[in-house]
């Protein structure tokens, strides 16, 4: 079975960021759709979309939004599949207010949460790819081969010379 993850973000302003999952999605060539929908703009849209996942071969949501942050909980709150909350980086708090928000999900919603912005939405990706290796050996060997690959490359400038 092949698995696809849906990344959602509350404005097309947080694409240059999101796109750091969707860049990780293609290394490890896990299919993906993506999409600018607001918990709070667009409510309806955001639940449609969501709503269909699960039947269309989806394995995660990748969530990214910015300031109150609800998207990661509103998608929640409209499927079982494991949604993974990138909070945005803002002018008000610098993400500190994202982050708060996506991370507050109340008791029975779970949301995992990264770090702010593309670092974050990076490391949401390679988690979702963890996730996805957990049903597919294909991807999980991928995973592995990646975790090792990045490891020989520290190691390999470790040492540093003055």
């Amino acid at each position: 079975m092949t698995y696809k993850v849906a990344i959602i973000m509350g404005s097309r302003s947080d694409l240059d960021a999101m796109k750091e999952a969707a860049n990780v999605l293609d290394i490890f060539g896990i299919e993906y759709e993506i999409r600018a929908l607001s918990a709070h703009r667009t409510p309806q849209a955001v639940q449609e979309f969501i709503i269909g996942l699960a039947d269309r071969g989806f394995a995660a949501v990748i969530a990214g939004a910015g300031g109150a942050a609800h998207l990661a909980g509103v998608c929640a709150a409209h499927t079982h599949l494991p949604v993974i909350g990138v909070p945005m980086k803002t002018s008000f708090a610098g993400g500190l207010d994202s982050l708060l928000s996506t991370v507050q999900m109340p008791r029975g919603i779970p949301v995992a949460t990264t770090a702010t912005g593309g670092a974050g939405a990076y490391n949401a990706a390679l988690l979702a790819v963890a996730m996805i290796g957990l049903a597919d050996p294909q991807v999980q060997a991928r995973y592995i081969q990646f975790r090792q690959d990045q490891t020989a490359k520290v190691l390999e400038q470790a040492e540093i010379t003055l």
